[in-house]
């Protein structure tokens, strides 16, 4: 991977922006840091104020492990788009989905353990189409993912479980994920590419099955080998990437 704000980088960029791409970012970890606390994550206010210039121009999604309701409230600007369960929920979803026996079996199947993962220091959050075990916090985070490893291996095969940074998830093995979301979303948007910018597990369906003309960056470089094409080191440098898309979009043509 090489730094999209490298002069290759920079060629791959301004190509990608003027081919009227759907613009599509994760949250946690790429718009906001991750923090201790997920219910403390917030974007920073320049960051906010340059996505609100760039959904004025082009189609802006949010793509994210959170609920819909819940990230809409720490955005600051009206995106185009937001799904939210890492692909699973949409603005028009409700409970009656396809998948949501599924995790109503799995909510079940959680509560006998729960405790055990109080003891261990881990907290379950219901998204609703989706679940999250959080260790963060955990006293001993070594003991708490061990064990949570041990406990979801006996999932189903209705369940679709992956890891993220100090947390496992939980969602059906039916539903969408990023990658199903930002295909779609560009289809909707009629746009021919698209730029994707993320930073876990989660966003590396999307970097896989990404066409050649599409933008893949990825947050941080030190983490696991990714598919992504691109990388910014933190979400530091997000302001530097927007500022750069503002200023081709502003740009003279011809």
């Amino acid at each position: 991977m090489r730094h999209v704000l490298s002069p290759a980088g920079e060629l791959q960029l301004a190509a990608t922006m003027h081919a009227r791409p759907l613009l599509a970012f994760d949250f946690d970890g790429t718009l906001a840091p991750i923090v201790a606390r997920p219910d403390q994550a917030r974007m920073a206010p320049g960051v906010a104020a340059r996505l609100r210039k760039l959904a004025g121009q082009r189609p802006v999604a949010i793509v994210t492990g959170r609920e819909v309701a819940d990230v809409r409230t720490r955005l600051g600007f009206e995106p185009a788009y937001i799904v939210g369960s890492h692909g699973a929920e949409t603005e028009a979803s409700n409970d009656e989905s396809p998948w949501h026996a599924a995790l109503e079996d799995a909510r079940a199947w959680l509560r006998a353990f729960q405790p055990e993962l109080q003891l261990l220091g881990v907290q379950v959050e219901d998204k609703r189409h989706s679940l999250a075990l959080h260790y963060r916090l955990a006293p001993d985070q070594a003991r708490a993912e061990q064990r949570l490893e041990e406990i979801l291996r006996q999932a189903g095969p209705e369940l679709h479980v992956f890891g993220g940074k100090r947390v496992f998830n939980i969602v059906a093995s039916t539903a969408p994920n990023k990658a199903d979301a930002v295909h779609r979303l560009a289809e909707l948007a009629q746009c021919d590419t698209a730029i994707f910018v993320g930073d876990d597990i989660n966003d590396e369906p999307v970097f896989e099955r990404a066409p050649p003309n599409w933008l893949t960056i990825k947050v941080g470089r030190t983490d696991p080998p990714s598919a992504a094409r691109f990388y910014l080191d933190s979400p530091n440098e997000m302001a530097l990437l927007l500022d750069r898309m503002i200023a081709l979009l502003e740009a003279p043509t011809g």
